[in-house]
Parts: structure tokens; C-alpha cells; sequence
């Protein structure tokens, strides 16, 4: 027997977010959302801030299994601002072979004045995992971009330390003045590739878990844009301020109390970063990559890292002047 309804053209995975300025030209909204299993997209139907419209990406039952497939794309068109969250880890579960994928792509197009940040918790690969994970960012003239992009060692509790077989994270920033369709040029390609089979066969090789150092997290941060144009200096200048390697400071602990009563606010601040970074072993680096600010961190414990990257966007503030609280919510 024929059904008499049309078959259904929807794909796996699949998702489209739209994200516009409403008519009052001040306030971001969304003018399509739509998702299919595993990938789940929630937005508040009050939203508690107007700089931005806000967007959960999340999974059915908790987290990707091996061999899913989400395939999203996101339009910010002129003028509007786009906060995109989660509401907790990103777990990839086990796959049932080495040869099972479980993968994200995700195509971003910018338009115009308009602005993402995307501020999710971190992917958590579970024991024996295998996942691909591939972000492209397509930015036209001044547009804005604040993206992180980072991973845990696994479940700790369970044990887990770089447990898992294979994962792999990219990113890509485009700029593209004259339209997303136009072609572009590419700004910065960013890959990590975490391969525990590469050490199978090289016994002079250290393991995966060995070659990270003592690390649970390790992440990157991308600022591109005039919305984060003074974020990005802050962390170069945060950076090139960091004390270099062999440098000590020889004066007594009351000459160095006496000095610190007249630092600034910033530099008081700095002084208690510093000694969090080093009781906690964060290691963190910044660079300008073609217009674009590339931040590297690497902390023994997820807190540690959420800690860290919610005081420096905390510190700044133009996160929160540009899209509102709830843009941080994950690192708070």
C-alpha cells in the first residue's frame, strides 16, 4: 500500500538557525530555527537580555552517539547579534569500532555590522570516542566574531584521562567583503588532532595522556571584528605583560608589598591573575593571526580553564556591554 503523504525531505542532524534585527532596528531576533534529531536548539521565548538573540545547542539524550552526524548552519544577518550556548558538556559517547565517526559541522555566515559569540561549555569525549568536529566561519565587512573552542580529557570521575581514540577539532575564519557567496580569503585555519592510534606503532613516541602534559583542558579563543577589537587587545597586551621566562623578582616580600599598594586597579588585578595562573599551572598564549586574535589555553581541570577565560571577559566587558549576560552563562 502507497502512503499517501509525501516523503519526508528532512535530513539527520540537520539544522538551520536565522538570526536578523527586528524592526525597531535595536534588538536581535530570529527568524527561522529548525533542527533535527540528534541535534536539539532551544531559544527562550523571553529572552532575560535584548543586545542579542540567544540560542542553546544541545543533544537528544544527553550527548552524540557513535556514528551521529549534526550538520548546522547559522545566517547573522546585518545588523544582528547572535549568542549561541549550552547547557553543559558535550558528550560523545563510545563508538562501537574505531571506524564509527561521530561528527559536527558547523557553516557560519556573518553578514554586515553583524555579530556572533559563541561561548559553549567544552566537548567531553568519552572512553573509546571517535569525533570530528569542523566550524567555518564566513565574516563580510565588519562583521564580528568571539569564538571558543575547547575539550576535556574525559569523565575524571571514571578515570578517564585522554582516554578516548580519536578526536579532531577545526576551525576556519573567512572574510569575504563582498558577499559570503563571493568567494573570500582565508584568515586563519586552525587544527587539533588528538590520535592516541598514532602511538600504537612509534613506541618511542609518549602516549596521548603523557603528551598532554598534565593538562584536562586545552582550548582556543578567536576574536575577528570590530565588537571584539578591544577584547583582542586585551589579551595581546595581558600577554606581552605576562613575566618572561628567567625573570625573577629579588626584592623581599615587604618591598614587594609596599610596591603593589601603589599599582592601579588593572595592575592589582593583574597581580592576582598571575598568581591564580600559577597556583592552578595554566599556561596560555596570544597572538594576531591576519586581523584575527588567537588565544591558547591549557589547564589541569576544567574549572581552572572556566575560571580563567570568565575573568579575562569579565575584566574587559565588552562581551557583555555587545551581547548581554547571558553570553557567559558557560563560563561563569
Amino acid at each position: 500500500m502507497n502512503s499517501p503523504f509525501p516523503k519526508s525531505s528532512s535530513t539527520p542532524g540537520e539544522g538551520l538557525i536565522v538570526a536578523r534585527l527586528l524592526p525597531d532596528g535595536a534588538t536581535s531576533g530570529l527568524s527561522a530555527i529548525t533542527y533535527q534529531y540528534p541535534l536539539k536548539l532551544i531559544t527562550p521565548s523571553r529572552p532575560s537580555e535584548t543586545r542579542s538573540a540567544l540560542v542553546f545547542l544541545l543533544s537528544y539524550g544527553g550527548g552524540l552517539v557513535g556514528g551521529d552526524t549534526v550538520n548546522l548552519k547559522v545566517d547573522v544577518q546585518a545588523g544582528a547579534r547572535l549568542s549561541m550556548v549550552t547547557q553543559g558538556h558535550t558528550k560523545v559517547f563510545k563508538s562501537p569500532s574505531p571506524d564509527i565517526l561521530t561528527s559536527q559541522t558547523m557553516r557560519v555566515d556573518i553578514a554586515p555590522d553583524a555579530a556572533l559569540c559563541l561561548l559553549p561549555d567544552p566537548v567531553q569525549p568519552f572512553e573509546d570516542s571517535v569525533y570530528e568536529q569542523t566550524q567555518i566561519f564566513r565574516l563580510e565587512t565588519g562583521a564580528s566574531l568571539c569564538l571558543l573552542d575547547w575539550v576535556t580529557q574525559g569523565r575524571t570521575a571514571r578515570g578517564e584521562d585522554w582516554s578516548f581514540v580519536r578526536w579532531v577539532g577545526r576551525n576556519e575564519v573567512w572574510s569575504a567583503p563582498g558577499g559570503t557567496k563571493a568567494g573570500g580569503r582565508l584568515l586563519m585555519r586552525d587544527a587539533a588532532i588528538l590520535d592516541s592510534r598514532q602511538y600504537d606503532h612509534q613506541p618511542q613516541m609518549r602516549s596521548l595522556r603523557q603528551s598532554m602534559h598534565a593538562m584536562g583542558v586545552v582550548g582556543t579563543l578567536v576574536l575577528r571584528g570590530p565588537l571584539t577589537e578591544t577584547l583582542g587587545e586585551f589579551f595581546l597586551a595581558e600577554f606581552a605583560a605576562l613575566p618572561r621566562l628567567g625573570a625573577r623578582d629579588f626584592r623581599s616580600d615587604e618591598a614587594r608589598t609596599k610596591d603593589e599598594e601603589g599599582l592601579s586597579p588593572l595592575q592589582r588585578w593583574r597581580v592576582q591573575r598571575l598568581a591564580m595562573e600559577k597556583e592552578s599551572k595554566l599556561l596560555w598564549s596570544a597572538a594576531n593571526v591576519r586581523g584575527c586574535v588567537v588565544v591558547k589555553f591549557g589547564a589541569p581541570a576544567v574549572e581552572h580553564g572556566r575560571v580563567w577565560i570568565g575573568s579575562m571577559l569579565a575584566r574587559e566587558g565588552s562581551i557583555l556591554q555587545n551581547f548581554g549576560d547571558h553570553a557567559l552563562m558557560c563560563v561563569k
